[in-house]
C-alpha cells in the first residue's frame, strides 16, 4: 500500500473519530440538563452506541498512523521532531476519549457529578488540540 493511501485512510478515520468525539460531550450536555427519566434512558442508549460506533475509527486511525511511521522508517521518526510533539498531543486525545468512556459509564449508573456547563467546556476543549495536531502534521514547524 502506498504512503498516499495510508495517509488518506489515516485522515479519513481520524475525521470520522473526531466527529464522534465532538458529538458525545454534546450529548452529555443535553443529558445533564434532562429531568425526564425516559429521556435520560434514551441519552444513555445514544451515548453508548456513539462511543462504540466510533471506537473502530479510533483504532483504525492508530493502525494507519503506525503504518505510516513504519513506511517512512525509524530514521525519519527520529528526525521528525514535529511528529514527537504531534504524538504527545495524540496521546492526550486518546486519554480524552477514554475519559469520555468514564463519563458515559457514570451517566449509565446515574452517577453523573457534573452540570451542563462542565460538559460544554469539555465539548469545546479538544478543538485547540486538534488544531495543533493538524498544524504540526501539515506545517511541520520543527
Amino acid at each position: 500500500m502506498t504512503i498516499l493511501w495510508l495517509k488518506a485512510l489515516h485522515i479519513f478515520f481520524m475525521v470520522a473519530w473526531m466527529a464522534g468525539i465532538f458529538y458525545l460531550p454534546r450529548l452529555f450536555v443535553y443529558h445533564a440538563q434532562s429531568e425526564s427519566d425516559e429521556l435520560n434512558q434514551q441519552f444513555k442508549v445514544m451515548e453508548r452506541r456513539l462511543w462504540w460506533f466510533v471506537l473502530p475509527f479510533a483504532i483504525l486511525t492508530l493502525v494507519f498512523g503506525i503504518a505510516l511511521i513504519h513506511q517512512y522508517g525509524m530514521a525519519w521518526l527520529g528526525a521528525s521532531h514535529w511528529l514527537h510533539a504531534k504524538l504527545l498531543l495524540v496521546l492526550l486525545i486518546y486519554a480524552y476519549y477514554g475519559y469520555l468512556f468514564v463519563l458515559m459509564k457514570r451517566f449509565e449508573r446515574d452517577a453523573n457529578r457534573h452540570g451542563h456547563k462542565f460538559y460544554r467546556f469539555l465539548n469545546e476543549s479538544p478543538v485547540f488540540i486538534f488544531l495543533a495536531i493538524i498544524v504540526l502534521a501539515v506545517v511541520k514547524p520543527f
